[in-house]
Protein backbone atom coordinates (compact mmCIF):
# COMPACT_ATOMS: atom_id res chain seq x y z
CA UNK A 1 0.00 0.00 0.00
CA UNK A 2 2.94 2.37 0.52
CA UNK A 3 3.56 2.38 -3.24
CA UNK A 4 0.14 3.96 -3.79
CA UNK A 5 1.28 7.17 -2.09
CA UNK A 6 3.51 7.90 -5.10
CA UNK A 7 0.55 7.74 -7.54
CA UNK A 8 -0.76 11.25 -8.33
CA UNK A 9 -4.43 11.79 -7.39
CA UNK A 10 -6.97 11.95 -10.23
CA UNK A 11 -8.20 15.38 -11.39
CA UNK A 12 -11.45 16.77 -10.06
CA UNK A 13 -14.15 15.30 -12.26
CA UNK A 14 -16.49 18.24 -11.77
CA UNK A 15 -13.90 20.54 -13.34
CA UNK A 16 -13.74 18.53 -16.56
CA UNK A 17 -15.76 19.48 -19.62
CA UNK A 18 -18.17 17.09 -21.32
CA UNK A 19 -15.69 16.24 -24.09
CA UNK A 20 -12.94 15.61 -21.54
CA UNK A 21 -15.24 13.37 -19.52
CA UNK A 22 -16.17 11.43 -22.66
CA UNK A 23 -12.51 11.00 -23.57
CA UNK A 24 -11.72 9.84 -20.03
CA UNK A 25 -14.66 7.42 -20.15
CA UNK A 26 -13.48 5.94 -23.44
CA UNK A 27 -9.96 5.51 -22.05
CA UNK A 28 -11.31 3.82 -18.92
CA UNK A 29 -13.44 1.53 -21.07
CA UNK A 30 -10.31 0.58 -22.97
CA UNK A 31 -8.40 -0.19 -19.78
CA UNK A 32 -11.33 -2.22 -18.46
CA UNK A 33 -11.43 -4.17 -21.72
CA UNK A 34 -7.71 -4.91 -21.42
CA UNK A 35 -8.13 -6.04 -17.81
CA UNK A 36 -11.07 -8.25 -18.77
CA UNK A 37 -8.98 -9.87 -21.47
CA UNK A 38 -6.14 -10.47 -18.99
CA UNK A 39 -8.53 -12.00 -16.45
CA UNK A 40 -10.06 -14.22 -19.14
CA UNK A 41 -6.62 -15.46 -20.18
CA UNK A 42 -5.73 -16.17 -16.55
CA UNK A 43 -8.99 -18.03 -16.00
CA UNK A 44 -8.37 -20.06 -19.14
CA UNK A 45 -4.87 -20.97 -17.94
CA UNK A 46 -6.22 -21.95 -14.50
CA UNK A 47 -8.88 -24.10 -16.16
CA UNK A 48 -6.23 -25.76 -18.32
CA UNK A 49 -4.05 -26.51 -15.30
CA UNK A 50 -7.07 -27.95 -13.47
CA UNK A 51 -8.02 -30.03 -16.47
CA UNK A 52 -11.31 -28.19 -16.99
CA UNK A 53 -12.93 -27.25 -20.29
CA UNK A 54 -11.67 -23.90 -21.60
CA UNK A 55 -13.53 -21.15 -23.38
CA UNK A 56 -14.33 -21.63 -27.09
CA UNK A 57 -11.86 -20.32 -29.61
CA UNK A 58 -12.82 -17.24 -31.61
CA UNK A 59 -12.98 -17.95 -35.32
CA UNK A 60 -10.24 -16.31 -37.40
CA UNK A 61 -11.03 -13.28 -39.48
CA UNK A 62 -10.53 -15.13 -42.76
CA UNK A 63 -8.68 -12.28 -44.46
CA UNK A 64 -6.38 -14.55 -46.48
CA UNK A 65 -9.21 -16.70 -47.85
CA UNK A 66 -11.54 -13.71 -48.24
CA UNK A 67 -9.08 -11.89 -50.49
CA UNK A 68 -8.21 -14.88 -52.68
CA UNK A 69 -8.99 -14.33 -56.37
CA UNK A 70 -11.98 -16.26 -57.73
CA UNK A 71 -11.23 -19.64 -59.25
CA UNK A 72 -11.62 -20.15 -62.99
CA UNK A 73 -15.01 -21.35 -64.18
CA UNK A 74 -13.62 -24.70 -65.31
CA UNK A 75 -12.61 -25.52 -61.71
CA UNK A 76 -16.08 -24.89 -60.34
CA UNK A 77 -17.28 -28.31 -61.50
CA UNK A 78 -16.28 -30.97 -59.02
CA UNK A 79 -13.76 -33.37 -60.42
CA UNK A 80 -14.01 -37.12 -59.94
CA UNK A 81 -11.53 -39.04 -57.89
CA UNK A 82 -9.85 -40.45 -60.99
CA UNK A 83 -8.43 -43.89 -61.55
CA UNK A 84 -7.13 -45.77 -58.52
CA UNK A 85 -3.48 -46.75 -59.03
CA UNK A 86 -2.10 -49.07 -56.32
CA UNK A 87 1.48 -48.52 -55.22
CA UNK A 88 2.13 -52.28 -55.16
CA UNK A 89 2.06 -55.03 -57.78
CA UNK A 90 -1.45 -56.27 -58.57
CA UNK A 91 -2.19 -59.99 -58.41
CA UNK A 92 -4.53 -61.21 -61.16
CA UNK A 93 -7.25 -63.74 -60.27
CA UNK A 94 -9.94 -65.06 -62.58
CA UNK A 95 -13.35 -65.70 -61.03
CA UNK A 96 -15.46 -68.20 -62.89
CA UNK A 97 -19.22 -68.58 -62.75
CA UNK A 98 -21.83 -71.09 -63.80
CA UNK A 99 -23.40 -70.30 -67.18
CA UNK A 100 -26.30 -71.75 -69.09
CA UNK A 101 -25.58 -73.66 -72.34
CA UNK A 102 -25.23 -71.53 -75.47
CA UNK A 103 -23.76 -68.44 -73.68
CA UNK A 104 -21.04 -66.39 -75.40
CA UNK A 105 -17.83 -65.29 -73.61
CA UNK A 106 -17.50 -61.44 -73.58
CA UNK A 107 -14.22 -61.03 -71.71
CA UNK A 108 -13.66 -59.94 -68.12
CA UNK A 109 -14.90 -57.06 -65.99
CA UNK A 110 -12.09 -55.88 -63.66
CA UNK A 111 -12.79 -55.18 -60.02
CA UNK A 112 -9.81 -53.95 -57.98
CA UNK A 113 -9.63 -54.77 -54.26
CA UNK A 114 -6.88 -53.46 -51.99
CA UNK A 115 -6.22 -55.21 -48.71
CA UNK A 116 -3.76 -55.06 -45.84
CA UNK A 117 -2.03 -58.04 -44.30
CA UNK A 118 -0.65 -57.55 -40.77
CA UNK A 119 1.16 -60.57 -39.46
CA UNK A 120 4.11 -61.30 -37.24
CA UNK A 121 7.06 -63.18 -38.69
CA UNK A 122 9.81 -64.48 -36.43
CA UNK A 123 13.13 -65.80 -37.70
CA UNK A 124 15.73 -67.65 -35.66
CA UNK A 125 19.08 -67.15 -37.35
CA UNK A 126 21.47 -70.04 -36.82
CA UNK A 127 24.75 -68.17 -37.10
CA UNK A 128 27.76 -70.32 -37.95
CA UNK A 129 30.51 -70.15 -35.39
CA UNK A 130 34.04 -71.20 -36.21
CA UNK A 131 37.26 -71.34 -34.28
CA UNK A 132 40.39 -70.66 -36.29
CA UNK A 133 43.66 -72.56 -35.73
CA UNK A 134 45.06 -69.56 -33.89
CA UNK A 135 42.14 -69.54 -31.42
CA UNK A 136 40.01 -66.74 -32.86
CA UNK A 137 36.21 -67.14 -33.01
CA UNK A 138 34.45 -66.20 -36.25
CA UNK A 139 30.69 -65.59 -36.08
CA UNK A 140 28.55 -65.24 -39.22
CA UNK A 141 27.24 -61.66 -39.52
CA UNK A 142 23.52 -60.87 -39.44
CA UNK A 143 21.78 -59.77 -42.66
CA UNK A 144 21.70 -56.07 -43.56
CA UNK A 145 19.08 -54.11 -41.66
CA UNK A 146 18.92 -56.52 -38.70
CA UNK A 147 19.94 -54.72 -35.51
CA UNK A 148 18.88 -56.21 -32.22
CA UNK A 149 16.00 -58.64 -31.74
CA UNK A 150 13.42 -56.65 -33.73
CA UNK A 151 13.55 -56.54 -37.51
CA UNK A 152 13.58 -53.46 -39.75
CA UNK A 153 9.93 -53.82 -40.79
CA UNK A 154 8.83 -53.74 -37.16
CA UNK A 155 11.06 -50.78 -36.40
CA UNK A 156 9.68 -48.91 -39.40
CA UNK A 157 6.10 -49.65 -38.33
CA UNK A 158 6.76 -48.48 -34.76
CA UNK A 159 8.30 -45.17 -35.82
CA UNK A 160 5.61 -44.59 -38.46
CA UNK A 161 2.74 -45.18 -36.04
CA UNK A 162 4.22 -43.16 -33.20
CA UNK A 163 5.42 -40.07 -35.05
CA UNK A 164 3.40 -39.90 -38.26
CA UNK A 165 0.31 -41.63 -36.85
CA UNK A 166 0.56 -39.68 -33.55
CA UNK A 167 -0.22 -42.80 -31.53
CA UNK A 168 0.54 -43.04 -27.83
CA UNK A 169 3.09 -45.48 -26.52
CA UNK A 170 0.58 -47.56 -24.45
CA UNK A 171 -1.78 -47.88 -27.44
CA UNK A 172 1.06 -48.82 -29.73
CA UNK A 173 2.21 -51.42 -27.21
CA UNK A 174 -1.31 -52.87 -27.05
CA UNK A 175 -1.53 -52.99 -30.85
CA UNK A 176 1.80 -54.81 -31.21
CA UNK A 177 0.91 -57.36 -28.55
CA UNK A 178 -2.55 -57.93 -30.04
CA UNK A 179 -1.07 -58.95 -33.40
CA UNK A 180 1.38 -61.32 -31.74
CA UNK A 181 4.60 -59.37 -31.10
CA UNK A 182 6.29 -60.35 -27.83
CA UNK A 183 7.57 -56.98 -26.65
CA UNK A 184 7.77 -55.15 -23.34
CA UNK A 185 7.18 -51.49 -22.60
CA UNK A 186 10.89 -50.91 -22.04
CA UNK A 187 11.78 -52.55 -25.35
CA UNK A 188 9.26 -50.34 -27.17
CA UNK A 189 10.76 -47.23 -25.56
CA UNK A 190 14.19 -48.35 -26.77
CA UNK A 191 12.88 -48.77 -30.31
CA UNK A 192 11.57 -45.20 -30.18
CA UNK A 193 14.61 -43.57 -28.58
CA UNK A 194 17.81 -45.54 -29.00
CA UNK A 195 20.28 -45.67 -31.90
CA UNK A 196 18.67 -42.82 -33.83
CA UNK A 197 21.68 -40.52 -33.95
CA UNK A 198 21.71 -40.73 -37.75
CA UNK A 199 18.13 -39.43 -37.95
CA UNK A 200 18.92 -36.56 -35.55
CA UNK A 201 21.99 -35.67 -37.62
CA UNK A 202 19.97 -35.78 -40.85
CA UNK A 203 17.38 -33.41 -39.38
CA UNK A 204 20.23 -31.05 -38.47
CA UNK A 205 21.56 -31.27 -42.01
CA UNK A 206 18.11 -30.40 -43.35
CA UNK A 207 18.14 -27.22 -41.26
CA UNK A 208 21.59 -26.27 -42.52
CA UNK A 209 20.59 -26.84 -46.12
CA UNK A 210 17.45 -24.77 -45.64
CA UNK A 211 19.28 -21.86 -44.00
CA UNK A 212 21.98 -21.90 -46.68
CA UNK A 213 19.74 -21.92 -49.75
CA UNK A 214 16.40 -20.36 -48.78
CA UNK A 215 15.51 -16.78 -49.60
CA UNK A 216 12.99 -16.75 -46.73
CA UNK A 217 11.91 -18.77 -43.72
CA UNK A 218 8.88 -18.53 -41.45
CA UNK A 219 9.25 -19.11 -37.72
CA UNK A 220 6.93 -19.79 -34.81
CA UNK A 221 6.92 -21.43 -31.38
CA UNK A 222 4.51 -23.24 -29.09
CA UNK A 223 4.51 -24.58 -25.57
CA UNK A 224 6.15 -27.95 -24.87
CA UNK A 225 6.80 -29.90 -21.69
CA UNK A 226 10.03 -31.71 -21.00
CA UNK A 227 11.23 -33.44 -17.83
CA UNK A 228 8.12 -32.21 -16.01
CA UNK A 229 8.77 -28.54 -16.80
CA UNK A 230 7.20 -26.13 -19.25
CA UNK A 231 9.33 -25.27 -22.26
CA UNK A 232 8.97 -24.09 -25.84
CA UNK A 233 9.27 -25.75 -29.24
CA UNK A 234 10.57 -23.48 -32.01
CA UNK A 235 9.74 -24.12 -35.68
CA UNK A 236 11.83 -22.98 -38.65
CA UNK A 237 10.84 -23.79 -42.22
CA UNK A 238 9.43 -22.85 -45.59
CA UNK A 239 7.84 -24.66 -48.54
CA UNK A 240 10.76 -27.12 -48.75
CA UNK A 241 11.62 -28.09 -45.19
CA UNK A 242 10.56 -28.01 -41.55
CA UNK A 243 12.67 -28.23 -38.42
CA UNK A 244 11.72 -28.33 -34.72
CA UNK A 245 13.71 -27.88 -31.54
CA UNK A 246 12.48 -27.91 -27.93
CA UNK A 247 14.25 -25.79 -25.33
CA UNK A 248 13.45 -24.41 -21.89
CA UNK A 249 13.57 -20.82 -23.17
CA UNK A 250 12.28 -18.89 -26.18
CA UNK A 251 14.57 -15.87 -25.80
CA UNK A 252 16.48 -14.26 -28.63
CA UNK A 253 19.64 -15.91 -27.37
CA UNK A 254 17.93 -19.26 -27.77
CA UNK A 255 16.70 -18.42 -31.29
CA UNK A 256 20.15 -17.25 -32.41
CA UNK A 257 21.66 -20.42 -30.97
CA UNK A 258 19.19 -22.50 -33.00
CA UNK A 259 20.10 -20.59 -36.16
CA UNK A 260 23.68 -21.80 -35.79
CA UNK A 261 22.32 -25.26 -36.71
CA UNK A 262 24.49 -27.24 -34.33
CA UNK A 263 27.67 -25.16 -34.48
CA UNK A 264 29.00 -23.96 -31.14
CA UNK A 265 31.37 -21.14 -32.11
CA UNK A 266 31.03 -17.40 -31.42
CA UNK A 267 32.30 -15.06 -34.12
CA UNK A 268 33.11 -11.34 -34.07
CA UNK A 269 32.75 -9.90 -37.56
CA UNK A 270 31.03 -6.97 -39.29
CA UNK A 271 27.61 -8.58 -38.87
CA UNK A 272 28.20 -9.01 -35.13
CA UNK A 273 29.35 -5.41 -34.65
CA UNK A 274 26.40 -4.07 -36.68
CA UNK A 275 24.02 -6.04 -34.50
CA UNK A 276 25.60 -4.70 -31.29
CA UNK A 277 25.45 -1.17 -32.66
CA UNK A 278 21.77 -1.50 -33.57
CA UNK A 279 20.97 -2.87 -30.11
CA UNK A 280 22.47 0.16 -28.40
CA UNK A 281 25.75 -1.25 -27.12
CA UNK A 282 28.07 1.73 -26.42
CA UNK A 283 30.74 2.41 -29.03
CA UNK A 284 33.47 2.18 -26.38
CA UNK A 285 32.54 -1.44 -25.63
CA UNK A 286 32.44 -2.33 -29.32
CA UNK A 287 35.87 -0.73 -29.73
CA UNK A 288 37.12 -2.80 -26.81
CA UNK A 289 36.03 -5.97 -28.63
CA UNK A 290 37.55 -4.82 -31.92
CA UNK A 291 40.88 -4.08 -30.28
CA UNK A 292 41.40 -7.74 -29.39
CA UNK A 293 43.05 -9.93 -32.06
CA UNK A 294 40.90 -12.98 -31.31
CA UNK A 295 37.62 -12.99 -33.25
CA UNK A 296 36.45 -16.63 -33.17
CA UNK A 297 35.74 -18.64 -30.01
CA UNK A 298 35.12 -22.38 -30.04
CA UNK A 299 32.38 -22.58 -27.42
CA UNK A 300 30.47 -20.72 -24.72
CA UNK A 301 33.15 -21.25 -22.09
CA UNK A 302 35.83 -19.57 -24.22
CA UNK A 303 33.49 -16.71 -25.13
CA UNK A 304 32.43 -16.02 -21.54
CA UNK A 305 36.05 -16.07 -20.41
CA UNK A 306 36.86 -13.49 -23.11
CA UNK A 307 34.06 -11.18 -21.92
CA UNK A 308 35.25 -11.58 -18.33
CA UNK A 309 38.79 -10.55 -19.30
CA UNK A 310 37.42 -7.43 -20.99
CA UNK A 311 35.38 -6.51 -17.91
CA UNK A 312 31.93 -6.88 -19.51
CA UNK A 313 30.51 -8.91 -16.65
CA UNK A 314 31.34 -6.23 -14.10
CA UNK A 315 29.31 -3.57 -15.94
CA UNK A 316 25.81 -2.89 -14.61
CA UNK A 317 24.28 -0.77 -17.35
CA UNK A 318 21.38 -0.95 -19.79
CA UNK A 319 21.32 -2.62 -22.24
CA UNK A 320 23.12 -5.47 -20.56
CA UNK A 321 26.56 -5.65 -22.24
CA UNK A 322 27.05 -9.41 -21.84
CA UNK A 323 23.67 -10.24 -23.38
CA UNK A 324 23.98 -7.86 -26.33
CA UNK A 325 27.57 -8.87 -27.05
CA UNK A 326 26.64 -12.57 -26.87
CA UNK A 327 23.69 -12.07 -29.23
CA UNK A 328 25.96 -10.22 -31.61
CA UNK A 329 28.58 -12.97 -31.55
CA UNK A 330 25.88 -15.57 -32.18
CA UNK A 331 24.57 -13.58 -35.14
CA UNK A 332 28.16 -13.28 -36.36
CA UNK A 333 28.46 -17.08 -36.20
CA UNK A 334 25.21 -17.49 -38.18
CA UNK A 335 26.51 -15.21 -40.90
CA UNK A 336 30.00 -16.75 -40.84
CA UNK A 337 28.49 -20.13 -41.68
CA UNK A 338 26.58 -18.48 -44.54
CA UNK A 339 23.17 -19.05 -42.99
CA UNK A 340 20.32 -16.63 -43.79
CA UNK A 341 22.51 -14.53 -46.06
CA UNK A 342 20.10 -11.88 -47.38
CA UNK A 343 17.21 -14.16 -46.41
CA UNK A 344 13.99 -12.82 -44.85
CA UNK A 345 12.75 -14.08 -41.47
CA UNK A 346 8.94 -13.90 -41.37
CA UNK A 347 7.29 -14.01 -37.95
CA UNK A 348 4.17 -13.07 -36.02
CA UNK A 349 5.90 -10.08 -34.33
CA UNK A 350 7.32 -12.06 -31.40
CA UNK A 351 10.36 -10.05 -30.29
CA UNK A 352 12.86 -12.92 -30.27
CA UNK A 353 12.42 -13.45 -34.01
CA UNK A 354 13.32 -9.88 -35.02
CA UNK A 355 16.68 -10.83 -36.53
CA UNK A 356 18.39 -9.61 -39.68
CA UNK A 357 16.03 -8.88 -42.58
CA UNK A 358 12.70 -9.24 -40.81
CA UNK A 359 9.11 -9.25 -42.10
CA UNK A 360 5.76 -9.41 -40.30
CA UNK A 361 2.67 -11.53 -40.84
CA UNK A 362 -0.32 -9.56 -42.17
CA UNK A 363 -2.83 -12.04 -40.77
CA UNK A 364 -1.57 -11.47 -37.22
CA UNK A 365 -1.55 -7.70 -37.78
CA UNK A 366 -5.17 -7.69 -38.98
CA UNK A 367 -6.14 -10.00 -36.14
CA UNK A 368 -5.29 -7.25 -33.66
CA UNK A 369 -7.92 -5.03 -35.26
CA UNK A 370 -10.37 -7.93 -35.49
CA UNK A 371 -10.09 -8.78 -31.77
CA UNK A 372 -10.23 -5.18 -30.54
CA UNK A 373 -13.04 -4.61 -27.99
CA UNK A 374 -15.66 -2.07 -29.10
CA UNK A 375 -18.08 -0.24 -26.79
CA UNK A 376 -20.57 1.58 -29.00
CA UNK A 377 -21.85 1.84 -32.57
CA UNK A 378 -19.25 4.48 -33.47
CA UNK A 379 -16.41 2.17 -32.41
CA UNK A 380 -17.87 -0.80 -34.27
CA UNK A 381 -18.32 1.28 -37.42
CA UNK A 382 -14.73 2.54 -37.23
CA UNK A 383 -13.44 -1.01 -36.73
CA UNK A 384 -15.44 -2.33 -39.69
CA UNK A 385 -14.25 0.50 -41.93
CA UNK A 386 -10.59 0.00 -41.04
CA UNK A 387 -10.82 -3.77 -41.50
CA UNK A 388 -12.31 -3.24 -44.94
CA UNK A 389 -9.43 -0.97 -45.90
CA UNK A 390 -6.89 -3.52 -44.66
CA UNK A 391 -8.59 -6.35 -46.55
CA UNK A 392 -8.56 -4.37 -49.79
CA UNK A 393 -4.91 -3.43 -49.26
CA UNK A 394 -4.01 -7.06 -48.55
CA UNK A 395 -5.72 -8.17 -51.75
CA UNK A 396 -3.67 -5.64 -53.73
CA UNK A 397 -0.47 -6.90 -52.07
CA UNK A 398 -1.32 -10.40 -53.27
CA UNK A 399 -1.87 -9.05 -56.77
CA UNK A 400 1.47 -7.20 -56.55
CA UNK A 401 3.26 -10.49 -55.84
CA UNK A 402 2.08 -11.81 -59.20
CA UNK A 403 3.14 -8.68 -61.11
CA UNK A 404 5.58 -6.49 -59.14
CA UNK A 405 6.75 -3.07 -60.29
CA UNK A 406 8.39 0.07 -58.89
CA UNK A 407 5.43 2.34 -59.61
CA UNK A 408 2.98 -0.05 -57.98
CA UNK A 409 5.28 -0.41 -54.97
CA UNK A 410 5.47 3.38 -54.52
CA UNK A 411 1.69 3.68 -54.78
CA UNK A 412 1.18 0.92 -52.19
CA UNK A 413 3.57 2.60 -49.74
CA UNK A 414 1.67 5.88 -50.05
CA UNK A 415 -1.63 4.07 -49.59
CA UNK A 416 -0.27 2.31 -46.50
CA UNK A 417 0.38 5.70 -44.91
CA UNK A 418 -3.15 6.91 -45.70
CA UNK A 419 -4.69 3.84 -44.08
CA UNK A 420 -2.62 3.61 -40.91
CA UNK A 421 -2.18 7.33 -40.19
CA UNK A 422 -5.91 8.06 -40.25
CA UNK A 423 -7.74 9.03 -37.07
CA UNK A 424 -11.09 7.41 -36.35
CA UNK A 425 -11.95 8.94 -32.97
CA UNK A 426 -11.69 5.50 -31.38
CA UNK A 427 -8.68 5.94 -29.09
CA UNK A 428 -7.77 2.24 -28.77
CA UNK A 429 -8.01 1.72 -32.53
CA UNK A 430 -5.98 4.85 -33.29
CA UNK A 431 -3.19 3.73 -30.97
CA UNK A 432 -3.20 0.30 -32.59
CA UNK A 433 -3.03 1.83 -36.08
CA UNK A 434 -0.08 4.00 -35.03
CA UNK A 435 1.67 0.93 -33.67
CA UNK A 436 1.13 -0.95 -36.94
CA UNK A 437 2.37 2.05 -38.91
CA UNK A 438 5.60 1.96 -36.91
CA UNK A 439 6.14 -1.53 -38.40
CA UNK A 440 5.76 -0.25 -41.97
CA UNK A 441 9.12 -1.52 -43.23
CA UNK A 442 8.47 -5.04 -41.94
CA UNK A 443 4.86 -5.20 -43.14
CA UNK A 444 5.85 -3.96 -46.60
CA UNK A 445 8.93 -6.17 -46.98
CA UNK A 446 6.99 -7.97 -49.73
CA UNK A 447 7.34 -4.90 -51.97
CA UNK A 448 11.11 -5.46 -52.08
CA UNK A 449 10.91 -9.25 -51.91
CA UNK A 450 7.75 -10.40 -53.74
CA UNK A 451 8.66 -14.06 -53.31
CA UNK A 452 8.03 -14.09 -49.55
CA UNK A 453 4.57 -15.01 -48.23
CA UNK A 454 2.33 -12.44 -46.54
CA UNK A 455 1.57 -14.63 -43.55
CA UNK A 456 2.96 -17.33 -41.29
CA UNK A 457 0.21 -19.85 -41.98
CA UNK A 458 2.86 -22.33 -43.11
CA UNK A 459 4.52 -22.26 -39.69
CA UNK A 460 1.22 -22.61 -37.88
CA UNK A 461 0.30 -25.60 -40.05
CA UNK A 462 3.70 -27.19 -39.44
CA UNK A 463 3.62 -26.74 -35.70
CA UNK A 464 0.23 -28.44 -35.32
CA UNK A 465 1.93 -31.84 -35.22
CA UNK A 466 3.86 -30.72 -32.14
CA UNK A 467 0.63 -29.43 -30.56
CA UNK A 468 -1.06 -32.75 -31.30
CA UNK A 469 1.88 -34.65 -29.83
CA UNK A 470 1.68 -32.47 -26.72
CA UNK A 471 -2.06 -33.16 -26.32
CA UNK A 472 -1.65 -36.87 -26.91
CA UNK A 473 1.47 -37.59 -24.87
CA UNK A 474 1.92 -34.49 -22.66
CA UNK A 475 5.71 -34.26 -22.80
CA UNK A 476 9.04 -36.06 -22.92
CA UNK A 477 11.15 -37.19 -19.99
CA UNK A 478 14.64 -37.88 -21.31
CA UNK A 479 16.80 -35.63 -23.48
CA UNK A 480 17.18 -38.34 -26.13
CA UNK A 481 13.39 -38.79 -26.20
CA UNK A 482 12.95 -35.06 -26.77
CA UNK A 483 15.58 -35.00 -29.52
CA UNK A 484 14.07 -38.03 -31.27
CA UNK A 485 10.58 -36.54 -31.18
CA UNK A 486 11.76 -33.26 -32.67
CA UNK A 487 13.91 -34.99 -35.28
CA UNK A 488 11.29 -37.46 -36.52
CA UNK A 489 8.54 -34.83 -36.67
CA UNK A 490 10.96 -32.59 -38.61
CA UNK A 491 11.83 -35.37 -41.05
CA UNK A 492 8.18 -36.40 -41.48
CA UNK A 493 7.11 -32.82 -42.30
CA UNK A 494 10.05 -32.36 -44.66
CA UNK A 495 9.23 -35.63 -46.45
CA UNK A 496 5.65 -34.49 -46.87
CA UNK A 497 6.78 -31.20 -48.44
CA UNK A 498 9.17 -33.02 -50.77
CA UNK A 499 6.50 -35.50 -51.84
CA UNK A 500 8.22 -38.47 -50.19
CA UNK A 501 6.18 -41.08 -48.34
CA UNK A 502 7.56 -41.38 -44.81
CA UNK A 503 7.04 -45.16 -45.14
CA UNK A 504 9.41 -45.23 -48.12
CA UNK A 505 11.87 -42.94 -46.34
CA UNK A 506 12.08 -45.21 -43.29
CA UNK A 507 12.33 -48.28 -45.54
CA UNK A 508 15.31 -46.72 -47.30
CA UNK A 509 17.05 -45.85 -44.04
CA UNK A 510 16.48 -49.33 -42.54
CA UNK A 511 17.58 -51.00 -45.83
CA UNK A 512 14.44 -53.08 -46.15
CA UNK A 513 14.44 -55.47 -49.10
CA UNK A 514 12.97 -53.79 -52.18
CA UNK A 515 13.03 -50.33 -50.64
CA UNK A 516 12.96 -47.14 -52.69
CA UNK A 517 16.21 -45.18 -52.99
CA UNK A 518 15.83 -42.00 -50.92
CA UNK A 519 18.90 -39.78 -50.78
CA UNK A 520 19.64 -37.65 -47.70
CA UNK A 521 16.85 -35.09 -47.46
CA UNK A 522 19.22 -32.14 -47.31
CA UNK A 523 20.23 -32.91 -50.92
CA UNK A 524 16.67 -32.32 -52.10
CA UNK A 525 16.35 -29.18 -49.96
CA UNK A 526 19.62 -27.75 -51.30
CA UNK A 527 18.66 -28.48 -54.89
CA UNK A 528 15.04 -27.38 -54.27
CA UNK A 529 13.73 -30.33 -56.23
CA UNK A 530 11.34 -33.10 -55.36
CA UNK A 531 12.45 -36.68 -56.08
CA UNK A 532 10.90 -38.40 -59.08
Amino acid sequence: MDSLHHVPPPPTLSALSRSELEALLVELFGEIGTLKQTVAEQREEIARLKGLKGRPNIKPSGMDKGTAPPKPAKDQQRRGRGKVTPRVSVEEKVIKTEIPPGSRFKGYEPFLVQDLVISVHATRYQRERWVTPDGRTILAPLPDGVEGHFGPELRRFVLMQYHQGQSTMPRLLTLLRSVGVAISKRQLVRLLNENHEDFIAEAQDVLRAGLETSSWVTVDDTGARHAGKNGFCTQIGNEWFTWFRTRSSKSRLNFLDLLRAGYTDYVLNDAAYDYMRNQGLPAAMIARLKAEPETRFSDQTAWQAHLDRLGFKALKVTPEPVRVATEGALWGSVQAHEFLCDAVVLSDDAGQFNIGRHALCWVHAERLVHKLDTFNDQHRAAQTRVRGLIWDFYADLRAYQLKPGKRRASALRTRFDRIFLRRTGFAMLDRLMARLHANKAELLMVLDRPEIPLHTNGSENDIRCQVTRRKVSAGTRSDIGRDCRDAFLSLAKTCDKLGIAIWDYLGSRFKIVGHAIIEPLDHYVSARVRPA
